[in-house]
């Protein structure tokens, strides 16, 4: 069956007032890091996440906002000794500054004495080519990757911190997703956390389906879409 996988978006844009996405011109800001109102986002985040006692292992994309908001928002997890991987397969889609992390060197420096394991992380990891193109193809495949490497993980519970775009390949659901010049492009709110459990028998794909708890803690009463239906979506989106 494999863990609860409790997926966040990191905090800062769109309420937030983080500077990258206030405007299409700070897109291309290199991987920009959490302004003050992005930190608070991550302290509410903390006081409002009910599982923190059952969470057995932290992980996220290695970006600058991704990694602050983990070590913030889940503190409470590593104050108790919880492991924080960062794993290069869950970051950002586009090949935009904004969403190109920094090479290894700068975030050993710049999370220095912090816990968060970059062991992961190849020399290329940032380079946007390759396994880390800005291809529907290429970020399908990372997203299938990451989600079999979640699944064979020990323990009953994973916090995973990434993006609204990356979100929508991890889960294979596309609901909410708008492709408008200068919208955010995706369906999920800054430190917004829903609830996943592995499909049974899926071992293949290792697709995720959220749980009925999530749906309704975010006030979701329609029924859930099925696969065809997510399929459509997902045509009609990344045809746009």
């Amino acid at each position: 069956m494999g863990p609860l996988i409790h997926l966040v978006r990191h905090a800062q844009l769109m309420r937030s007032k983080a500077v990258h996405n206030l405007t299409v011109l700070n897109h291309g800001m290199h991987d920009p890091a959490l302004t003050p109102h992005g930190e608070n986002q991550c302290l509410e985040l903390q006081s409002k996440f009910p599982y923190h006692e059952s969470i057995d292992l932290l992980v996220c994309s290695p970006l600058q906002r991704t990694i602050q908001t983990t070590l913030l928002a889940f503190e409470p997890e590593l104050s108790r000794g919880v492991q924080c991987i960062a794993l290069p397969e869950v970051q950002e889609t586009s090949d935009l500054p904004c969403d190109t992390g920094s090479n290894v060197a700068t975030l050993k420096e710049k999370f220095k004495n912090k816990p968060v394991d970059l062991s992961l992380l190849s020399e290329d990891w940032d380079s946007k080519t390759g396994k880390w193109a800005p291809r529907q193809e290429a970020i399908e495949r990372r997203c299938r990757d990451a989600r079999k490497w979640l699944k064979t993980r020990d323990g009953k519970a994973i916090v995973v911190v990434t993006h609204g775009g990356l979100l929508h390949y991890l889960t294979e659901d596309w609901a909410g997703c708008e492709v408008v010049p200068g919208s955010a492009g995706t369906g999920w709110e800054n430190t917004e956390f829903r609830s996943y459990r592995f499909v049974d028998g899926d071992d293949q794909n290792a697709s995720m389906e959220e749980t009925a708890e999530s749906r309704q803690r975010r006030g979701d009463e329609d029924k859930p879409l099925t696969k065809e239906e997510r399929t459509q979506i997902r045509e009609t989106v990344t045809t746009t």
